[in-house]
């Protein structure tokens, strides 16, 4: 039912009428030097595809890159273990997994999960009038560079702030997705917040328009992106999209910079119609998604991105 086409989130697999597979997988090497802490992001990030579908994880199976020699089993048991932890909290299981000798410590999910066939959410429904709400804050990116660097450290607020943001799943605003009824949503990760919003503007012939000053921020991103902690996936996101992104003036040349920022286990972006729009915003705060943002909205026009101030 849904596959590798429009950039979607997760394939879904009809099984009945009533019961779809939804599947995806998604690793990567660590933003964090904590390794129980990196095993709960990755997980995080990799049950993400599947909430952004409004579908229920119930099995996972990890995925390992780690050296047989050099490092202790230790750290790999801890990995495991906060992927573990996060898969649990997600009300899922763990089934498995495979490994493979690598120098370069990988981890992440192939996560399987289960959906109606009739209300799965995809990234291609959004409709002109919706308004767009996102439920995380941006910024993982610029952070986690400047974390990589040595300039943000542990005993920073913002470092925990950075893990809070990145550990939480998203299931709280998929279900309340789920319960108000939206037309689209996706959830930003490596493409940035406008990456994953052409996708969106593509796969539902729209023009999708984005306040950049209502977008939220984590604390402290715009003074690292300042000494210039800008991941290498930024500068690809903007050429990803600069022949379909108008900038309008008077937008913040750096705020700007933080809308193409790769995002480790960021929010979901959804789409709703304007009827519904303030009881989903209400339901996700009443279920702790209190960072929810109205962002922007949906306008008629060709497959593109607006940019105002």
């Amino acid at each position: 039912m849904l596959g590798i086409e429009h950039g979607s989130d997760a394939a879904v697999y009809r099984l009945s009428e009533d019961l779809a597979l939804a599947v995806s997988v998604d690793f990567f090497t660590p933003v964090v030097d904590d390794p129980y802490l990196f095993g709960q992001i990755a997980a995080a990030n990799a049950l993400s595809d599947l909430y952004a579908l409004g579908a229920r994880p119930i099995l996972a199976l990890n995925i390992v890159g780690f050296p047989k020699k050099g490092l202790d089993r230790d750290i790999l048991r801890r990995i495991l273990q906060g992927g573990a932890d996060k898969v649990a909290e997600a009300g899922a299981a763990i089934g498995g997994g495979h490994s493979v000798d690598d120098p370069e410590i990988k981890y992440g999910l192939c996560v399987i999960g289960v959906v109606s066939p009739k209300k799965f959410i995809s990234n291609r429904g959004a409709r002109p009038g919706d308004r767009l709400i996102l439920t995380k804050p941006l910024g993982t990116g610029i952070l986690s560079t400047a974390l990589k660097g040595g300039l943000l450290t542990p005993e920073n607020p913002a470092y925990e702030r950075l893990i809070e943001t990145m550990v939480t799943l998203n299931r709280a605003a998929s279900e309340a997705m789920l319960e108000v009824g939206v037309n689209a949503a996706t959830d930003i990760t490596g493409f940035g917040l406008l990456g994953h919003a052409l996708e969106m503007a593509e796969a539902s012939g729209v023009t999708l328009v984005f306040r950049a000053s209502r977008v939220p921020v984590l604390p402290q991103t715009l003074e690292f992106l300042r000494l210039g902690m800008s991941p290498e996936g930024d500068l690809a996101n903007q050429t990803f999209c600069e022949n379909k992104v108008r900038i309008f003036p008077g937008v913040d040349p750096l705020k700007l910079a933080i809308l193409y920022d790769a995002q480790t286990s960021g929010g979901l972006l959804i789409s709703v119609a304007p009827e519904r729009a303030e009881k989903l915003y209400q339901r996700l705060l009443e279920k702790g998604v209190v960072e929810a943002t109205f962002v922007g909205e949906v306008r008629e026009g060709p497959a593109s991105l607006e940019i105002l101030p």
